[in-house]
């Protein structure tokens, strides 16, 4: 059984994906998908990414050097994954710097993998969101090359980032990045802030909104709210390892001296 229609304007797909398409030709035999993947790969027209995903290669070209998108296998890589932290900043185009690090959110905890160049890593849900059953609130769908794809929108990619900026480049690349954002809804950003239930990501977005305030138009009112939610205790913005800083009493955050100026703007 030929797959041209199968694979035409097909960059990747799934093994589960494949076995709907033989369904929906009549076949449901295991031999025939598994004779019809090995002729494939043999002829260099598909190239196995790992255990039940494969890229699909352009006709002629060789599987080992030809081009592949990062996004599209990231996005398949389970049914539920989602694009998020630095890897949304740089679907939606507004990353400071393009990484070979991509992060996707899933309930599955998988480890790390390679492919060619670039790694791919699994971050699990925030459990506040699981428990809710809102794991794919301020979750976006969009279509890369024909390919159904889901990543955080603007303003949970706002929220997620200053949460773990260890998973988004650090402060200089977190600050830059959502610098070139220019509107965000705030109170969807708080919304989801309300729903994470984590007082450290109240002081950091509120922090972060009030250092942007006139460029981000933020009104005082959600100011208020975050303050409200904040620590209530001083608490270092890095985290246990940081070992000085400046304390905003009004978010209660210790904040390295290197954030809280901007050194990455000075001109050497």
């Amino acid at each position: 059984m030929k797959l041209n229609g199968f694979l035409l304007n097909r960059g990747i797909f799934t093994l589960k994906e494949l076995d709907n398409y033989l369904a929906s030709q009549g076949s449901v035999n295991k031999n025939t998908r598994q004779n019809i993947l090995s002729y494939h790969q043999a002829n260099g027209r598909i190239k196995k990414v790992r255990r039940g995903l494969y890229l699909v290669t352009s006709p002629g070209s060789s599987s080992e050097k030809s081009s592949y998108d990062p996004y599209l296998i990231a996005a398949k890589i389970k049914e539920d994954s989602v694009l998020g932290y630095h890897t949304a900043l740089e679907m939606h185009g507004k990353a400071h710097s393009v990484f070979f690090h991509y992060y996707y959110l899933t309930h599955s905890r998988l480890a790390p993998f390679k492919f060619r160049d670039s790694t791919f890593k699994a971050i699990t849900y925030p459990n506040n969101l699981c428990k809710k059953g809102l794991e794919m609130v301020g979750v976006e769908t969009s279509f890369r090359s024909g390919v159904e794809m889901r990543v955080t929108g603007f303003e949970r990619t706002l929220v997620d980032v200053l949460d773990r900026p260890e998973l988004s480049g650090g402060w200089e690349e977190v600050w830059r990045s959502l610098e070139s954002i220019e509107f965000f809804n705030l109170e969807q950003v708080f919304e989801y802030v309300e729903l994470l239930e984590k007082d450290v990501v109240a002081g950091k977005v509120g922090f972060f909104l009030e250092q942007h305030k006139e460029a981000l138009m933020v009104d005082e009112k959600y100011l208020e709210k975050l303050q409200k939610l904040s620590p209530k205790q001083p608490y270092y913005l890095d985290g246990r390892g940081q070992k000085s800083g400046h304390l905003l009493k009004k978010w209660n955050l210790i904040v390295p001296d290197g954030v809280l100026n901007k050194n990455w703007e000075e001109v050497l």
